[in-house]
């Protein structure tokens, strides 16, 4: 059983997973937070949320479509939870890549027999292999995540969450290093974060119940660890993160990266637009968006010569456009940020 539903988001609003749920952006331009992360390269995507996750759209234009699978039961399967159960970043399949995902997001077929698309997507991600392993190999990595996201608040070390494994002749900690590229404390430690800052941002509780909750005995130290890592103090982080007021701030820029960023890669230009300095704004933007303002600028850019590629202009006239001096500096740029020249990037498109 699921329930499908069309919607057009409000700017900032934070919007409460409750239940296992696939995310379809149909349309929009600009940046989706997920649990304090900012993406950009949403497009052509199905996101899968877990309960317990948020999402929130940076911009006033999307349209999106929801799928909310109310049978629980279907996702205690391990080959279904790698869809849910994010590692480092968002769990999602590429919609260029996955024919049969692309039609069953269509409006026809949503109405009949719309769960068989996590089995299809389930199938997909073990074929996207993003960590390069084998299937045993995943499910020894996501048996340990399980065992984070249960075990986060108890101060266990490395070893005792090893010892939880059932490792079946791995070795689980160089298993998880290797193919992640963080540790079992590191996935450890950004679970740790995680939670504190949805506490700190969603709850009236003071700083100190919440560094006790986390199993930190001293407030003062969960302060100078959360300061480390996140460059704010935890109350400085919750006024920035404006959960009530919905500071209209990252809109404001999105707005006047869309308008100029074919002509104005200057920090000084948007920072004159915003009557900040460029350090003012720089600063905010990073706290705001978790992203550089150089970094918005290209997203911006190659957002846009995507849509270009798509529908079929050359190169040429995309440089051109895009205020490159020459065909072959875009061609450069849009390779070295995606990893995909444009020219393979239109084939990948049109032979999907």
């Amino acid at each position: 059983m699921q329930q499908v539903k069309r919607f057009i988001p409000e700017i900032n609003k934070v919007y409460f997973i409750e239940t296992y749920t696939l995310i379809h952006i149909i349309s929009g331009k600009g940046s989706i937070q997920v649990d304090f992360k900012n993406y950009f390269d949403w497009q052509e995507k199905a996101i899968f949320l877990e309960k317990g996750q948020y999402i929130k759209f940076l911009s006033d234009n999307f349209i999106v479509r929801k799928i909310e699978f109310l049978n629980e039961s279907k996702f205690y399967n391990n080959e279904v939870r790698v869809l849910f159960k994010h590692l480092i970043s968002l769990g999602y399949i590429d919609l260029l890549e996955c024919e049969k995902c692309r039609s069953f997001l269509s409006e026809t077929a949503l109405s009949k027999n719309s769960t068989d698309i996590i089995d299809i997507s389930s199938k997909q991600w073990f074929w996207q292999n993003p960590f390069k392993a084998n299937k045993e190999e995943y499910q020894i990595i996501f048996d340990t995540k399980e065992i984070i996201d249960n075990e986060y608040n108890n101060n266990l070390s490395s070893a005792d969450l090893a010892s939880l494994i059932n490792n079946r002749g791995y070795n689980a900690q160089a298993l998880i290093k290797n193919k992640i590229g963080l540790s079992i404390k590191g996935l450890m430690s950004s679970k740790k974060l995680q939670e504190s800052q949805k506490k700190i941002a969603f709850s009236d509780k003071s700083i100190q119940e919440i560094a006790y909750e986390l199993g930190y005995n001293d407030d003062a130290y969960f302060n100078r660890v959360f300061k480390n890592i996140k460059g704010v103090t935890p109350k400085q982080f919750r006024d920035n993160f404006d959960y009530k007021n919905r500071d209209l701030f990252s809109q404001d820029i999105l707005n006047l990266l869309q308008k100029y960023h074919t002509k104005e890669r200057s920090l000084q230009f948007y920072a004159d637009k915003m009557n900040l300095s460029v350090k003012a704004l720089s600063n905010k933007v990073s706290t705001k968006m978790n992203a550089s303002l150089g970094q918005l600028i290209r997203l911006e850019i190659i957002n846009s010569a995507k849509l270009m590629l798509i529908d079929g202009q050359s190169i040429v006239n995309i440089s051109m456009q895009l205020g490159f001096e020459e065909p072959n500096h875009f061609s450069r740029f849009f390779k070295h940020y995606t990893k995909i020249t444009p020219t393979d990037f239109k084939l990948k498109k049109y032979n999907s």
